[in-house]
This record gives structure tokens, C-alpha cells and sequence, in this order.
């Protein structure tokens, strides 16, 4: 694969251009390699996409990554014999007093091994090389250089596709027909299936309905879960949970620790009241319903249970128990018997040829009219249509291919042909569609494409997450001076671009904030990694264990428990991603003693106390250290060997960070909310390479998330002009000074900024705890953020701003960020009504009220307020008695939530009159708005 060897070459010219010290005399072998793989990349960018069609170039290719695998486990077990090597020195201080000759010695046996090493290798990739033209490859790759790969049309725009997701569909009647059948008026709790081959568009149908407006007014609340093969009950509950009760962060962490039974009951109790709505998205076996159904109670009439299936023996299951709750049924037989009537499952048909070509011409030409079909290219098209057999997944990915190619009979016809290769492959022409899609991808996204299959079935994979995992794996290639961050979501856009990619969740400035791959396009991904090399899944591996792999992703923690450490003793291996609980320390062991390569590794997640061990340290090449859940994280001081980390995760893990952790100059994402620096007298005294150790150190940070302490004391923070995030969580009143503001001011580059003074975190910071009681005496008041902080009329990337702590609010509108987007305030204690200010604000499309920020007890939006404001969230302000909103206020208002707001009893009407509003909570004040305005009007009658 081109890409694999695109990542050793730019690995391997760094280190030469950085470390040329360590190779010594065979730096000359070093280069030799790189030149060589330099060539080898540029002919495997037209090989690649060969493979499928010619086995030699298959083979070819398979040897070349062996090669660069090896070539990459050689280089870098050499640099980390010589971390040990340095490690030893540093500890016994007499032997940096010998000359440097006894050291060159003492480096002697790791250099003749590198050129042995190394000269094998080289001789290899010669004979690699040779036997392009030996065996006639030359000929087979020339031929393919005019092949459908090359005409690429670039894509970096930063929107989703010109087709909305809910056209993949294309069957307007089903919509309709699915929507009344949730809203028939039932006695009962029914429960409704949507029954269809995967690429139907099942999901797809079942959010058309679900987002509706109709639907949305209907019930009292509704959730949306996935649920897939790996069917967990406690999850599926927490889902629920999260989706239909109004939960405070406290509430959320209560909820989280809760037992199966104890949640369903609490799940339970909440619905008893509701006419609710729960989807339930890819289920695959009876257990799911047999399992749920107690939790989900008759409730109100006409709540409702909407499941997705492609097993229509599944749906009618759950409507047979729902007819006949107290019989047991023993078979499939009996299951139909008693399910005679299937008017509450929609059975989703194929596409036919005329809405399968409109499709195609939407994803291919966009909802813009941005060209019309020659009438050649309508009968090519046509045909390509009728290869995807109806399916509306296969439409839309094969016109997600046509879209960046060239509009010409020529290229179409290429297309046409190689769907025709691939279905001549083996029967299922959806996969073969797909497969094509794959292939056609550029080398660079191939690996992108092929990592969203380590993440679990039918996953919300958030961007965060997502990139910092490629640029540790070192997908992302540089192109001159442009962020990596940036050039990673122009690789992700264009995935999404071609439907390869689904986007799941957008942020308020548009851009992807969470993404879906189709579980056929999963399975496609998984099959391709595996045959590639890239990564494997632990449930799926074979018995006969590769122990060439390199990547391991797991998702069941039940099944490793016997033979973790069959999988920990690959010495290959360079990824490890836990999806369930974490790694139990007594394996740590193997990883000591087998796996020394480990670029990431992803520990997944425990409540309970967890201690990383001093071996840690022992993986120099480590670039992602990743573990969530709460309780306590303890790291230890061999931390600072890992030069090369690039993201720090400890989610919610309250842990102490050694203050050597600014040595780590490669860090982009420090996000460690609830750790603190340690150790902070220490500082003055510590050194690095380049001076004093300073968070001014970590010039390439792009995210930094932490609690404060006195690292913020001087000008380093302002020094971080790449950092885009900033969030700063505790008690901020030490440093809220002069030169804290003006650092703020530096960071030009932010896009997400939150502060948060909270006096709840004074006694809880190791800080306070190592401050003598003089200091604490100093602090005798609560400062503000505001005035405090400074205009931010410079920083115009800034969209989405969080405060939390006392504050007044500068009346100029210039004060604030000119693109401001979202607002959240918290705990402000603002004393005049806030609206007559932000009301003003020209891009405002979030602004939530949150905690006591407003004590008043009255709001007022003037009729020009808002005027791009989409979601208005007003919670816990408990002196709120009255909100007023003048007609032509809010014109573009879509959710209204007005939560724990107990003085504030009614609505105002004006709401009546805001034509976008969808969503209000809580449902039972508009509707009582609604009664009033009835009820008035039909007095007057």
C-alpha cells in the first residue's frame, strides 16, 4: 500500500534530518533505504488500485509492505536500544564522566547489527525492484496509469454532500405510511418495523420519520439507539436515558453507575407518564425485545416502540408478544400464527429504474442543477443503475465515485466496466459496488477509510476522537505549512463526499463534530484491513493467529480474559485500542517484556483507581495514550521519555501529571479536565533541552484542557498561538490577573474557549493543599472573568464560548467575538436583563442560560432581537418568573428548552408565531399554551 510506505519515508527523512547522530557510519545505508522506498512509493500510487485485478501486482505489492514493515520494526527497535542506552548513562552519573571513545564503544554493537540489519534489507528491496520488469509488472502498471483512479476532482470543501441523506430513500409513500402508523392512536404500546436488506435504506426511512414535525409534536419524548450485533442491555438503557430525561452532568454520572435492573426501573418509572417514541436501529435477534420490553412500560396510549430489522421473523416476534403478552412461544411457527396481522411492519421495496436515475443524478450532479446528462452519458448512467439492483446504498456510493470524476461517456464507461469486474467476483452485487468505491479511493484515504472499521458496529465516532488517532498512525501527509488538523477534515470531508462516510452530528459553524460508517461498509473495511495488514478485530480473528499483525482493536472484554496475553506477546504489534474495560495491570507485563513498538495505545475505560506503570516509559514511540472513565489516574515520573506523545486523553480521570510533561514538545492534545500539574515548586529548578520547563515549551498544542494551577502564572500560555481549544475548569481566581487576560488576548487561533471560576474546586487543587495559609490569606474575594477579561474582536475563528463564575457583560458589541456562534453562561449572577445586549449580537445561533447566570426575574426579546438565533436554552435560573418576546423577535427560533425554571409557569404566546419552532421542552407548556389559546377562542365563538 502506497500509503504505508508514504508514512516510513516521511518517518524515516525526519530522523535523518533530526537524530543523523544516532545512525553514525551507517547513515549512508539510512539514506539508501529512503531513496529507495521514495521510488517505490511513486510506483505503488498506480499499483494499488491493480491489486484486485492482477495477482502479480497483488503480490508485488504484499512484498513491499512486508518490507517497509520490516525496514520500520528494524529502525525503530534501533532507536530504542538507544533510549535505553541513554537511560543507562543518565542513571549511573560515573559513566558521563568517561571519554566520549568508551561511549562510541559502548554503541558499537547496536551499529554493526543496524548495517547487518539494514544491508539485508536494502538487498531485498533490490530484488523487489528488479522483479518489476522480470515478471512483466512494468507493462501491467503503465497500462493501469489511465485507469478510473486518475481523474480525481479535488474536494476540500468544508460542507456535507449537495444530496440530503434522507433522498437516499427516495420513496416518498414510505415516509408517509411509516408516519402514520406511529401515530395511529393505540390503546396500547405498539410496537412498529421497518423490515429490509442491508442498503435499503432502512435507517435512513426510519430518521426521515423520526425528525418530522408531525412526529415530534405527537410524543411527549422520544430516543434514538442503536443497537447492532453486539446487543448490550445496560447501554441500550442508557441511551434511552440520556435521550428522554432532562439530566444535569451530576444526574448523567448517576445515572452511568447504575446496575442494568436498577436503570431500567429508574428508565421505567419515567415513561409511566410519557407517550413516548424509542427507536431501536439494527437489531439482529429476539432477545433484544424479549429482553427490553419490561422496561418500557404501556404507559400513556400510543407510545411507541420503532425497531429496524433486516429479519422480518425479528418483527414479528415483538408484535406477537405485544399482542399476547402472557403466552410463551416456543417457535418461529407459532410466533406467525399469532402475528396474522402485519399491518405494523413496512416492508421496504428496491428502488425501480426511474427513481434509482434520479438518485444517481442527485449524488453525481447535486441538488444545484450544476449540469445536466448528455443524452450518452443517461444511457451509460442507466445501465451503471441497473447494476446496483435497486439498492439505494450502492446508488449513492457508485454516484458518490461519478461525482469526482470528469463527465465524459469515457470515464463512465471505465466505471460501467469495473462494476462489472466486481460483480462477476461472487454474487452480491452490493458489495462488489462497494468494494469499487474502495478501490477508486485515492491511496492516501485508502487507510483513513479502512480505520473506521477498529471502531465498533453502528459507532458515533466524534471527529475528536477520530483524527488524533490518524495523525498518530500517521495517516495524514503534509502538504507544506498547513495544519495537519486541517488537512485531516479535508480527508474526512472528502470520505463523506463520496458516501463512504456518514455524518451523524454537525457543530453550530457546520463542520462534522461526529460520523457513521454503514455496517456494510464496515464489514467492507474489515475485510480490505485484514487482507492489507493494517489492523485486525479481536472477535473476529481467526484461531490461527497472524503474528505479523499490527493493530488490534478490541470490543469485548469477556472474551479476552483467557488469552490476552497470546495477543500482548506480538512484538509487531504498534496499536492497541481497547473498547471496553481497561487493560488489567497484571498484564502489563507482556507489554514489558513483548510489545516495545506501541505508537497507540487506548486503554478504554474503568471507574476505579488506576495506576500506570514506570514501564510506560519504555515505549519511546508511544504518540496516544488514551483512558477514560472517572476516579483516580496516577502517572509516573518516567513519563517524560515519551518524546514523541502527540495526544494525552485522561477524560474525566482526576489525576496528578508530573510537571516533566513539558519536556513532551511533539504533544497537539493535552485533555486531562479534572488533572492538575504536580509538583509545581519543582519548576524553577527543573530543566529542558531549550531552558526552564514552561507550558510555553508546547508550541504544536491544538487542544488544551486542564486544571488550572501556577503554570498559568507567567506569559507561556499566550505563547500557544496554534491552540484552537481552551477550556480551563476549576478555581481560576489565583491567576485571573492582568497578564492571564492579555495571554487570552494571544490566542488568535481559538475556536472553542471555556472558563469556568469555580470556588467549588478551591479546596479540592493539589495547589492549595502545597500553598502556605499566608497566601490563601492574600485571596479575599472572588474576582470576575469580566471585566477582567479583554476584547475579542481579533479573534475571528472563535465561535463557541462558554463562561462560567461572576461577570458583568460589556454592553459594546465589539467586545465580543465578531463570529460568534454559541454562547453558554453559567453561574454569572447577572443582575440586568442580558438579552438587551446579546440580542445584538449579528451570527448568534446557541445562546443557553444556564445555573443562576441571570437573577432576575424577567427576560425581554425586542422585536429586531436575534436575528440568526436558532436554540434558546434557559435552565436553573430560579428567580425567572416571565420571558417576553416581541413579535418579529427570534424569527429562525427552532428549540425552545425551558428546564428547572419553576417560577416561570407559562409561556408567552408570541411563540405561537415563531414558523420554525420544532422542538419545546418541556412539551407539556406548549401544550398548555395551546389549551389556553383554544380555549379563549372558542369562548369568544
Amino acid at each position: 500500500m502506497a500509503d504505508t510506505v508514504s508514512i516510513f519515508v516521511e518517518k524515516l527523512s525526519n530522523l535523518i534530518l533530526q537524530e543523523a547522530y544516532l545512525f553514525g557510519q551507517v547513515e549512508g545505508e539510512v539514506k539508501l533505504l529512503r531513496d529507495d522506498l521514495k521510488w517505490m512509493r511513486l510506483f505503488l500510487e498506480d499499483a494499488d488500485s491493480q491489486c484486485l485485478y492482477n495477482k502479480r501486482i497483488k503480490l508485488w505489492v504484499e512484498q513491499i509492505r512486508n518490507v517497509t514493515h520490516d525496514a520500520e520494526d528494524v529502525i525503530d527497535e534501533f532507536i530504542l536500544d538507544m533510549d535505553r542506552r541513554q537511560l543507562r548513562l543518565n542513571t549511573f552519573k560515573f559513566l558521563k564522566c568517561l571519554p566520549t571513545c568508551v561511549g562510541f564503544v559502548d554503541k558499537l554493537p547496536f551499529i554493526h547489527d543496524l548495517d547487518d540489519r539494514l544491508k539485508e534489507i536494502n538487498v531485498r528491496i533490490e530484488r523487489i525492484m528488479a522483479n518489476r520488469s522480470k515478471y512483466g509488472l512494468e507493462a501491467l502498471l503503465a497500462s493501469s496509469s489511465s485507469s478510473t483512479t486518475d481523474q480525481v476532482v479535488a474536494h476540500k470543501e468544508k460542507r456535507g454532500p449537495d444530496v440530503e441523506e434522507s433522498d437516499v430513500v427516495g420513496i416518498e409513500d414510505g415516509t408517509e405510511v411509516v408516519k402514520q402508523m406511529l401515530m395511529k392512536g393505540d390503546r396500547r404500546r405498539t410496537v412498529v418495523s421497518i423490515v429490509g436488506m442491508g442498503g435499503l435504506g432502512k435507517t435512513t426511512l426510519a430518521k426521515k420519520v423520526y425528525n418530522h414535525d408531525d412526529v415530534k409534536q405527537h410524543f411527549d419524548c422520544y430516543a434514538w439507539v442503536y443497537v447492532s450485533q453486539e446487543f448490550r442491555a445496560r447501554e441500550i438503557l442508557l441511551g434511552i436515558a440520556y435521550s428522554v430525561m432532562p439530566l444535569s452532568d451530576e444526574e448523567k454520572k448517576e445515572v452511568k453507575e447504575m446496575g442494568g435492573a436498577e436503570l431500567g426501573r429508574k428508565v421505567c418509572g419515567y415513561l409511566k407518564e410519557k407517550k413516548y417514541l424509542v427507536v431501536m436501529d439494527d437489531v439482529w435477534s429476539n432477545e433484544v425485545w424479549s429482553n427490553l420490553r419490561s422496561y418500557l412500560p404501556e404507559a400513556k396510549e400510543g407510545s411507541k416502540v420503532f425497531i429496524t430489522t433486516r429479519n422480518e421473523e425479528i418483527a414479528l416476534h415483538a408484535i406477537s408478544l405485544e399482542k399476547i403478552p402472557s403466552t410463551v412461544l416456543n417457535s418461529e411457527e407459532e410466533i406467525s400464527e399469532h402475528a396474522s396481522s402485519k399491518t405494523l411492519i413496512y416492508k421496504l421495496r428496491t428502488m425501480n429504474e426511474v427513481e434509482g436515475w434520479e438518485l444517481l443524478l442527485k449524488r453525481t450532479f447535486g441538488n444545484r442543477g450544476t449540469g445536466v446528462p448528455t443524452s450518452e452519458l443517461e444511457i451509460v448512467g442507466k445501465k451503471i443503475v441497473a447494476k446496483c439492483k435497486g439498492l439505494p446504498l450502492a446508488i449513492v456510493v457508485v454516484g458518490g465515485l461519478l461525482s469526482t470524476k470528469e463527465k465524459t461517456k469515457l470515464l463512465w464507461n471505465k466505471v460501467l466496466a469495473s462494476i462489472e469486474w466486481h460483480l462477476s467476483q461472487g454474487p452480491e452485487s452490493c458489495m462488489g459496488i462497494l468494494a469499487l468505491s474502495y478501490n477508486d479511493l485515492p491511496y492516501y484515504l485508502k487507510s483513513c477509510f479502512l480505520y473506521f472499521g477498529i471502531f465498533p458496529e453502528d459507532s458515533e465516532i466524534k471527529t475528536s476522537k477520530l483524527i488524533p488517532l490518524w495523525l498518530a498512525e500517521g495517516f495524514i501527509q503534509r502538504r507544506g505549512k498547513e495544519p495537519l488538523e486541517d488537512i485531516a477534515e479535508d480527508y474526512l470531508y472528502e470520505l463523506i463526499h463520496r458516501s463512504m462516510i456518514q455524518v451523524a452530528r454537525r457543530k453550530v459553524d457546520g463542520r462534522v463534530k461526529s460520523c457513521r460508517i454503514h455496517d456494510l461498509l464496515r464489514d467492507l473495511a474489515i475485510s480490505e484491513a485484514r487482507d492489507a495488514g493494517l489492523f485486525e478485530v479481536h472477535e473476529l480473528i481467526d484461531v490461527r493467529f497472524p503474528t505479523s499483525i499490527r493493530r488490534l482493536s478490541i470490543h469485548r472484554h469477556d472474551l479476552i480474559q483467557g488469552n490476552i496475553s497470546q495477543y500482548l506477546g506480538n512484538s509487531h504489534l504498534r496499536s492497541l485500542i481497547f473498547f471496553t474495560k481497561t487493560l488489567e495491570r497484571k498484564n502489563w507485563r507482556f507489554l514489558q517484556e513483548h510489545v516495545k513498538l506501541l505508537t497507540v495505545l487506548d486503554l478504554g475505560s474503568t471507574d476505579d483507581e488506576f495506576i500506570i506503570p514506570e514501564i510506560i516509559g519504555e515505549l519511546v514511540h508511544l504518540k496516544l495514550l488514551r483512558l477514560k472513565g472517572s476516579g483516580r489516574a496516577i502517572l509516573p515520573f518516567s513519563f517524560d521519555r515519551l518524546v514523541n506523545l502527540q495526544s494525552l486523553d485522561l477524560g474525566s480521570k482526576k489525576a496528578y501529571i508530573p510537571h516533566t510533561i513539558w519536556k513532551l514538545q511533539e504533544l497537539r492534545y493535552l485533555n486531562c479536565c479534572y488533572s492538575e500539574i504536580s509538583s509545581d515548586q519543582l519548576i524553577k529548578s527543573s530543566k529542558c533541552v531549550n531552558g526552564y520547563l514552561s507550558i510555553e515549551k508546547l508550541t504544536n498544542l491544538q487542544a488544551l484542557d486542564l486544571l488550572p494551577g501556577s503554570w498559568l502564572e507567567g506569559d507561556g500560555l499566550g505563547k500557544l498561538t496554534q491552540l484552537k481549544k481552551l477550556t480551563l475548569y476549576g478555581w481560576l481566581n489565583p491567576y485571573m490577573k492582568k497578564g492571564f487576560f492579555e495571554c487570552i488576548v494571544n490566542l488568535t487561533a481559538l475556536r472553542t474557549l471555556h472558563l469556568e471560576n469555580s470556588s467549588f474546586y478551591e479546596k479540592k487543587t493539589l495547589l492549595n493543599r502545597l500553598r502556605s495559609k499566608v497566601w490563601k490569606e492574600k485571596v479575599v474575594e472572588e474576582r470576575r472573568l469580566i471585566p477582567g477579561l479583554l476584547s475579542f474582536s481579533h479573534h475571528t475563528n472563535l465561535y463557541k464560548v462558554i463562561l462560567s463564575g461572576k461577570l458583568e457583560l460589556p454592553e459594546e458589541i465589539e467586545f465580543y467575538p465578531p463570529n460568534l456562534l454559541k454562547l453558554s453562561l453559567e453561574f454569572c449572577e447577572i443582575q440586568n436583563d442580558p438579552m438587551f445586549i446579546l440580542e445584538k449580537l449579528p451570527n448568534l445561533r446557541v445562546l443557553r442560560l444556564l445555573y443562576d447566570s441571570y437573577v432576575g426575574d424577567k427576560l425581554t426579546c425586542s422585536s429586531i432581537g436575534f436575528p440568526q438565533l436558532q436554540s434558546l436554552e434557559l435552565r436553573h435560573l430560579h428567580s425567572l418568573k416571565e420571558l417576553i418576546i416581541e413579535k418579529g423577535a427570534m424569527p429562525h427560533l427552532r428549540t425552545l428548552q425551558v428546564l428547572y425554571c419553576y417560577e416561570m409557569k407559562r409561556l408567552p404566546r408570541e411563540f405561537l408565531q415563531l414558523k420554525n419552532l420544532e422542538k419545546v421542552e418541556p412539551k407539556s407548556m406548549f401544550d398548555q399554551l395551546i389549551e389556553e389559546v383554544h380555549q379563549e377562542t372558542t369562548g369568544k365563538e
